[in-house]
């Protein structure tokens, strides 16, 4: 029983710096800026989404429906010296091809997720680094980060929408050309 535990943390510790690696090698990202608010996005390869999930439990099978489609990490962060922003993430889309389709939801991917008799702590670990499905960002430099995916085919680019509100009154901005690498 401790061989067998000496080499799952084995495998765990290579996946580790696997991840850290391909992490590391993520493509070129994509910022932009509206009324103080910052939005930045950058696609993940699927080798580093592969390992960054194996990481956390889930098997090559089950990570895979997520690993196929176009998984971006991103950063958002408000630079307002004196308003909250806040943002529902189901309000956010892409645009592809003249036709608007959403991000996918947390619960979309727990549904997918479930089906594969997932680990609870694998799902812990997933949910906790997707983008907040909702968040208020407080004035001067009040920031997150986190992952999200879109189904677009590979080799596409699109457009990302982002909307927040400020005291009720919505914004957004949209960032064109977002490219889905093959």
């Amino acid at each position: 029983m401790q061989s067998q535990n000496i080499k799952i943390i084995k495998k765990l510790q290579l996946l580790m710096i696997l991840s850290t690696l391909t992490l590391s090698v993520t493509l070129h990202s994509q910022e932009i800026s509206k009324g103080n608010v910052n939005f930045t996005i950058r696609e993940i390869p699927t080798p580093a989404v592969n390992a960054f999930y194996l990481a956390r439990g889930f098997t090559l099978a089950q990570i895979k429906p997520y690993a196929d489609t176009c998984v971006y990490t991103t950063t958002l962060r408000n630079d307002n010296k004196d308003e909250d922003i806040h943002y529902v993430r189901k309000n956010w889309f892409i645009t592809l091809d003249d036709k608007h389709y959403p991000i996918k939801s947390n619960n979309y991917w727990f549904e997918q997720f479930e089906k594969s008799g997932m680990l609870p702590s694998s799902w812990i670990g997933f949910r906790l680094s997707q983008m907040p499905e909702e968040q208020i960002y407080g004035a001067n430099g009040g920031w997150n980060q986190g992952i999200f995916s879109v189904n677009v085919p590979r080799g596409t680019q699109f457009d990302v929408t982002i909307v927040w509100d400020i005291k009720g009154k919505e914004n957004s901005l949209t960032l064109k050309g977002v490219n889905c690498e093959k």
